[in-house]
C-alpha cells in the first residue's frame, strides 16, 4: 500500500516516470512505462531488476543489440480481427519492419551463452514467429514497401497494359508539342503537364482554340491554358480505368492476406507485447546508465543498509551545474528500526527523507538505484508518506489537521512491513502540545516495530530517541564556522538546529537573540551548545583518526622500504662471496697446474740446472700474476695502514719509555680506563653495535677500523669498551638469536591463523585484529580468514577499513557464499 495518493508526486517519481519515457523508441514501450505499479512481491521485483540489469550490461555494447523498427502495429492488428476488413499498405508495411526486428531481437538471444542473460531469455519464450507470414508479406511488398508487379497475375496484367498506354501517350503528347512549338503557339522552353492525373499541355489563352481538346485547368493570371489533345481523351480514359483496376486488384490482395493472417493474430500481439517489453526494458536501463545505478544486493526482510546513495533527480541537475551530490550511507534494520534526523533547516533532511522513499519506491517498482553495489535492499508492503502542506479548503482541513489525518492513518494501518517517511513531525501547532502528541505516536510506532525515517526540530523527540531501543538519533552535519551545511548523514547523535547562529549570519539584531536566550533559558540554549560541540568534537577527532592512520600507512611504507633494500644487500653479500668463491677456486685450479707442468717438465729435462732455473722463473711470474689482482687491494690497505703507523710513532716517542714497552693486551687488561682512548683500543661508535679498533689517534680525531673500513671520527662519538666485554656480548648476541630462533619455529607449531571476533565490541575486535596481522607478518602466513559475522555491517566495515592502510596486506575478499559469504573476509598477504 502507498500512501497517500499524490505519493508519486511528492517523492517526484512522476519526473523518473517522464525521464525513462525519454528513453522509450515508440509507443510500446511508454505504454508500459505509464503503467509502472510498486510491487510488493519479492519474486516480481526480483525479476524486475535483474531484467533491468541484464539489460544493462548489453547496453554497453552499443553495436551488438538489434534495435531496428519498434512499431507499434496492435490497433492494426485489432482492426484486423474483424471479417471483411484488411491491412492498408503502410500498415502491412510497417508490420513487416516490426517483424523483422523482433526476429533480430529474437536471434540475439539466441546467439548468446546458455547462462548470460537468463532473466531476459525466459521473456522469449512465449514468441511465436511464423515463416509463412513473412513470405508471404515479402511477395507482396517490396522492401521500400511498394505492391510488387507481380503480387498476382491480374496485377502483373494490368500494370504491364498501364506502361504500354502511358507510353503510347507520351510518344504522342510529345509529338503535338513540337507541332505546336513550331506553329509558335507554345514558347520553345515549355514542356508537358499534369492536371487530375493527366496529361496536358500549357498553351497561351489566345491560342487554346487552335489544339483541338479539353480544357482541364487556367493559370492564376487566365494567361496560360492546360488542354488535353482530343486525340488522346480515350486513351486517357482507358488508363483511368487501368488505374482503377489495379487499385481493385490491390485491395483483393491485401484481402487475401489479410484473412491469411487472421488465424495467427493472438500470436502476433504475444510478440509485440515482447517487443513492448524490450523498449520498456531498455529505456529502464539506459535511465540506470544516464544516474549510475545499480543492481544492490536484495534480501527479503525489510531492510535498507545503503551506501554512498544518490539522488538521481538531484544528481542530474547538480551534473549540469558542475557539481557533486554529497552521498547518503543510512541503516534501517531490526535493531535500528527508525532514524530520527534533526539539525538546521536548509541542511539536507528533507531531501535525505525524499531519497529514501524515492529510491525504494524505484527499486520496488523494477528500478535499478544510484549507491554503491554493496548495499543491501529490502522490499516493503507499505510505503507511507507525510510531507509537505496538505491543507484544504474544501474539507475545512487545516495543515495540523492534516498532519493527524496522516498520523491515524499510519497508526491504523503500518506493521513492522511498512516504511514510514515523517517530515517535521511535530510542528504546525503548540511546541509544547505537538511536541507530546508526536512523542505518543512515535512511541506507538516504535511499539508497532514500524521502520523508516522522521525529522524534526524538538528536543523532546531527540531525548526520546536517544533512550527508546529501535531508535537512533541522526544529524545533519553543520559546519559552525563558515556557517554553511555539509549535507551530510551522522547517525548516533541528535543535531542542532542552529537557529541563533543562523539568525546572527542573516543580520538580526543581537538585542533581539539576547532577549530571546532569556525567554527560552539558558539549560535550553546549552544543550543546543553540547550537541554543537559533540559534533565539532566528533569532526576533530575522526580527522586526528585520519592523520594517524595516513601516518601508520607511510611509516609501514618506510619500514617496507627498508626491508626491501637490506633484502637487497644481502643478496649482494651472498653474490660477492659466491663470486669470491669461484674466482678463489680457478686461482688454485690454475696453480695447480701451473705446478703440475712445473714438476713434468723438470722431469722431462732431466733436471738440468740451466733448464730448471728456467721453469722456476716461469712458475714464479705465473704465481705473480694469480696474486697480483688477489694482493693489489690489501696491498693499498696495508699501505694506509703503514703510513697511519709512522704518524704513530711520532706521538710515541713523546710518551714515557717503559709504557711503550708493555704489551697492549696486557696494559688494558691490568689497566682499563673508559675515559682514556689510545692506539689499538676497542670502540663503538655513538654507542652502536659494531665495534672497531683504533689506528691513529689525535686530539681530537681518531682513524678507527670498523672491519675492512677506515674512517676518521671525532673522539667524542667514541665509547671505548673492553675485550672481555666484547666476547661477553657475541656470546649473548649469539644465545638470543638463537632464543629468538626457536621461539619463533614454537609459535608456527601452535599459531592459528584464521581469526573469529564475532561478539566482541568494535574497537575491541580491531585490536585484536592489529595484534594478529602482526604476528601474521612475523610468521610469514600467506593467508588467512577474519570471521566477523554479517550483522549490521559495521564491524566487518571497521576492520577492513584498517586493512587497507597495512600495506603488506595484497588484497581482501568475502568468502565463497557456501563458506560464509560476506561474514567472512579472506585476507592474502603479500
Amino acid at each position: 500500500m502507498i500512501y497517500p495518493e499524490n505519493f508519486e508526486a511528492k517523492i517526484r517519481f512522476d519526473r523518473v516516470r517522464e525521464l525513462v519515457k525519454k528513453q522509450c523508441l515508440s509507443s510500446l514501450g511508454r505504454d508500459l512505462v505509464d503503467a509502472i505499479q510498486f510491487s510488493s512481491s519479492f519474486n516480481m521485483v526480483n525479476r524486475l531488476v535483474n531484467e533491468t540489469n541484464e539489460f544493462k550490461t548489453i547496453c554497453s555494447d552499443e553495436d551488438s543489440f538489434p534495435l531496428g523498427y519498434f512499431i507499434d502495429v496492435r490497433q492494426s492488428l485489432e482492426k484486423a480481427r474483424i471479417e471483411g476488413t484488411y491491412l492498408e499498405l503502410e500498415e502491412l508495411y510497417n508490420l513487416k519492419r516490426s517483424l523483422e526486428s523482433i526476429s533480430a531481437i529474437l536471434r540475439f538471444f539466441q546467439n548468446t551463452e546458455e547462462k548470460e542473460y537468463p532473466y531476459l531469455k525466459k521473456l522469449t519464450g512465449n514468441v511465436k514467429m511464423y515463416p509463412f507470414i513473412f513470405d508471404r508479406i515479402n511477395a507482396i511488398i517490396t522492401k521500400n514497401g511498394r505492391i510488387k508487379d507481380n503480387a498476382s497475375p491480374a496485377l502483373q496484367q494490368i500494370r504491364s497494359s498501364l506502361i504500354q498506354k502511358q507510353s503510347t501517350i507520351s510518344k504522342r503528347m510529345q509529338t503535338l508539342l513540337r507541332a505546336a512549338q513550331k506553329e509558335g503557339w507554345v514558347d520553345q522552353d515549355v514542356a508537358l503537364s499534369i492536371r487530375d492525373g493527366r496529361a496536358v499541355i500549357p498553351i497561351p489563352s489566345a491560342h487554346k482554340r487552335k489544339i483541338k481538346g479539353i480544357v482541364h485547368d487556367e493559370s492564376a493570371t487566365g494567361k496560360t491554358s492546360y488542354i488535353e489533345p482530343s486525340e488522346i481523351v480515350e486513351t486517357n480514359n482507358e488508363i483511368r480505368e487501368l488505374e482503377y483496376a489495379e487499385r481493385r486488384e490491390i485491395i483483393k490482395i491485401l484481402q487475401e492476406f489479410t484473412a491469411q493472417l487472421r488465424p495467427y493474430i493472438g500470436d502476433l500481439f504475444k510478440a509485440f507485447e515482447f517487443l513492448a517489453k524490450m523498449d520498456f526494458i531498455r529505456a529502464k536501463a539506459m535511465f540506470a546508465i544516464q544516474v549510475k545505478a545499480v543492481l544492490p544486493k536484495m534480501v527479503k526482510t525489510p531492510t535498507a543498509l545503503w551506501e554512498k546513495a544518490v539522488h538521481p533527480l538531484l544528481y542530474l541537475t547538480l551534473q549540469k551545474e558542475g557539481r557533486k551530490v554529497v552521498p547518503l550511507s543510512i541503516e534501517i534494520s531490526d535493531e535500528q528500526r527508525m532514524v530520527l534526523i534533526s539539525g538546521p533547516n536548509a541542511g539536507g533532511k528533507s531531501v535525505c527523507l525524499q531519497s529514501l522513499g524515492l529510491m525504494q519506491y524505484m527499486f520496488q517498482c523494477g528500478l535499478l538505484v544510484s549507491m554503491g553495489e554493496e548495499s543491501k535492499i529490502g522490499i516493503f508492503d507499505n510505503i507511507f508518506m507525510d510531507m509537505g502542506d496538505e491543507q484544504s479548503i474544501e474539507n475545512d482541513l487545516s495543515t495540523y489537521s492534516s498532519h493527524l489525518m496522516n498520523m491515524k492513518h499510519f497508526l491504523r494501518h503500518s506493521n513492522t512491513n511498512t516504511m514510514i517517511l515523517i517530515d517535521e513531525f511535530g510542528s504546525g501547532t503548540e511546541p509544547a502540545l505537538g511536541g507530546a502528541i508526536a512523542e505518543s505516536i512515535l512511541d506507538k510506532l516504535n511499539r508497532k516495530k514500524v521502520r523508516g525515517v522522521i525529522t524534526t526540530h524538538y528536543s523532546g523527540l531527540k531525548h526520546f530517541a536517544s533512550e527508546a531501543d529501535g531508535i537512533e538519533n541522526g544529524a545533519m552535519l553543520y559546519d559552525s564556522h563558515q556557517m554553511r551545511p555539509l549535507f551530510q548523514l551522522a547517525v548516533g547523535k541528535p543535531g542542532s538546529s542552529f537557529a541563533f547562529e543562523i539568525a546572527r549570519k542573516i543580520g538580526l539584531p543581537e538585542e533581539i537573540l539576547k532577549d530571546a536566550t532569556e525567554k527560552i533559558g539558558e539549560d535550553h540554549i546549552n544543550f543546543d551548545k553540547h550537541l554543537r560541540d559533540i559534533v565539532r568534537d566528533k569532526r576533530y577527532w575522526e580527522s586526528k583518526r585520519d592523520n594517524i592512520r595516513k601516518s601508520d600507512k607511510r611509516l609501514n611504507a618506510l619500514v617496507e622500504q627498508y626491508d626491501k633494500e637490506l633484502k637487497e644487500a644481502s643478496k649482494l653479500r651472498k653474490e660477492i662471496i659466491e663470486k669470491a668463491k669461484e674466482e678463489a677456486a680457478q686461482l688454485l685450479n690454475s696453480a695447480n697446474k701451473s705446478i703440475e707442468k712445473t714438476i713434468r717438465e723438470i722431469k722431462e729435462n732431466k733436471a738440468e740446472k740451466e733448464r730448471t732455473r728456467e721453469i722456476r722463473k716461469e712458475f714464479e711470474q705465473v704465481k705473480i700474476q694469480l696474486t697480483e689482482g688477489e694482493l693489489e687491494e690489501e696491498e693499498r690497505i696495508n699501505k694506509k695502514i703503514q703510513k697511519l703507523k709512522e704518524r704513530s710513532n711520532k706521538t710515541k716517542k713523546e710518551k714515557a719509555g717503559d709504557e711503550s714497552k708493555v704489551p697492549v693486551t696486557a696494559k688494558s687488561k691490568a689497566q682499563f680506563n673508559p675515559d682514556v682512548i689510545e692506539k689499538a683500543d676497542l670502540v663503538k661508535l655513538d654507542n652502536q653495535s659494531a665495534v672497531g679498533e683504533v689506528i691513529e689517534i689525535n686530539k681530537k680525531t681518531a682513524v678507527v677500523a670498523f672491519g675492512s673500513i677506515l674512517t676518521s671520527v671525532k673522539v667524542n662519538r667514541l665509547t671505548k669498551v673492553s675485550r672481555s666485554q666484547v666476547k661477553k656480548e657475541e656470546k649473548t648476541y649469539n644465545r638470543t638469536s638463537s632464543l629468538i630462533q626457536e621461539k619463533i619455529s614454537k609459535r608456527k607449531l601452535s599459531f592459528k591463523a584464521d581469526l573469529d571476533v564475532r561478539g566482541m565490541r568494535g574497537e575491541e575486535a580491531l585490536q585484536v585484529v592489529i595484534d594478529h596481522i602482526d604476528d601474521i607478518i612475523m610468521l610469514d602466513v600467506h593467508e588467512f580468514r577474519i570471521l566477523h559475522g554479517t550483522g549490521g555491517g559495521i564491524l566487518r566495515q571497521m576492520i577492513r577499513e584498517y586493512l587497507q592502510t597495512v600495506d603488506l596486506v595484497q588484497h581482501f575478499r568475502d568468502e565463497k557464499i557456501q563458506m560464509g559469504g560476506a561474514g567472512i573476509t579472506v585476507v592474502t598477504m603479500e
